[in-house]
């Protein structure tokens, strides 16, 4: 039977293989994103079994610590498995800025629309 997923007029997959070295660097590069997402996954899993809303330490500053790791992690997939971590600057500028105005204007409408219901609350009857 004949492989239909290897063109072999394409000299690109013909001649798609790495150098040792450069095989090592790569295996590296992902050993490297594995433990570091697997060690903040333990960090945020540990939080949750640990601290309970009833203990002194403040409740907000868990919350807070958990979007912070969220956003590092999914910072992390972004600019390793999507390779914009290899892009230029201006590029990476380019895609990241209006994702980040978003979570901005999202952060904004949860605050205002948030006191907003905190203050005008006893108006309801």
């Amino acid at each position: 039977m004949e492989r239909d997923d290897l063109i072999v007029n394409d000299s690109y997959s013909l001649n798609a293989h790495h150098s040792e070295e450069e095989g090592v660097k790569i295996r590296k590069k992902i050993l490297f994103v594995t433990v570091l997402l697997t060690a903040i996954t333990a960090v945020e899993v540990a939080m949750g079994i640990i601290f309970k809303r009833a203990e002194t330490f403040s409740w907000e500053v868990i919350k807070w610590t958990f979007v912070a790791l969220t956003l590092v992690k999914a910072g992390y997939i972004v600019l390793s498995f999507m390779h914009l971590g290899e892009e230029r600057s201006n590029l990476k500028k380019t895609i990241l800025t209006p994702y980040l105005l978003f979570i901005v204007y999202l952060v904004y409408v949860v605050v205002t629309e948030g006191f907003g219901h905190l203050f005008n609350h006893n108006n309801f009857h």
